[in-house]
């Protein structure tokens, strides 16, 4: 998924320098493929027995520039169903991710439970707690695919910056995350600095803990992407 962002990308330049425009770069920069990630995953929020009031997913920047989110979006979908990306609530993102730093984003939730720490988004996504398949996309709008029954063409998969596929899930990076519960949540590695783009590998299971923006940054030092 992401090599074929980085054609796509060299493909745009090819077009630009072809048409002699002088192609300007953004500040802050856009992201390059792997810097920011998916962190953290919960769908187990108000649950009975559930630690937290809410679902949420959480995004980190494990690279070393400062990454803009706007016209971004978190989207989701079920496990092994035929609905798009799309068909769920979207997301949308805004702001700047400073290196190190972590965004909450708060989903639906009930009754049982403590609130999560001040989210620095909003959304209506109902989660599953045990399988699912969470995406970060560089796109407001919804896909129209969710990798299993709808395959994502390669224009959609270059807008996937990350992707969290857990438990039963048909589509994730290299192998699925481990199931969830009302209990744990799906963690990124090594505070969130982890990406071998192997969902199995980076993420493990383990108490839900929300970070936000007012999170001391935790930086991951030189990161290539990948």
């Amino acid at each position: 998924m992401r090599a074929l962002s980085r054609a796509s990308a060299a493909l745009v330049a090819v077009g630009i320098a072809a048409a002699g425009v002088t192609a300007l770069t953004p500040a802050p920069a856009l992201a390059e493929p792997g810097t920011v990630v998916i962190s953290q995953v919960y769908g187990g929020g108000g649950n009975s027995g559930a630690p937290l009031t809410n679902d949420f997913v959480e995004l980190f920047n494990r690279g070393p520039a400062a990454v803009a989110l706007d016209g971004w979006s978190v989207q989701y979908g079920s496990a092994t169903g035929t609905g798009n990306f799309g068909a769920n609530p979207v997301v949308p993102l805004s702001g700047t991710l400073a290196p190190g730093q972590y965004h909450l984003v708060q989903l639906v939730g009930g009754a049982n439970g403590a609130p999560l720490p001040a989210p620095d988004s909003t959304g209506a996504i109902n989660m599953s707690g045990s399988a699912g398949k969470v995406v970060l996309a560089r796109s407001a709008e919804g896909l129209a695919c969710n990798g299993g029954s709808t395959p994502c063409t390669a224009e959609q998969a270059a807008l996937i910056a990350d992707l969290i596929g857990y438990g039963t899930a048909n589509y994730f990076e290299g192998t699925a995350a481990p199931a969830l519960s009302g209990t744990t949540a799906g963690l990124r590695r090594d505070h969130g600095c982890a990406d071998t783009d192997v969902n199995g590998a980076d993420v493990e299971t383990a108490a839900p803990a929300p970070r936000n923006r007012a999170t001391a940054p935790a930086p991951c030092g030189d990161v290539e992407p990948t």
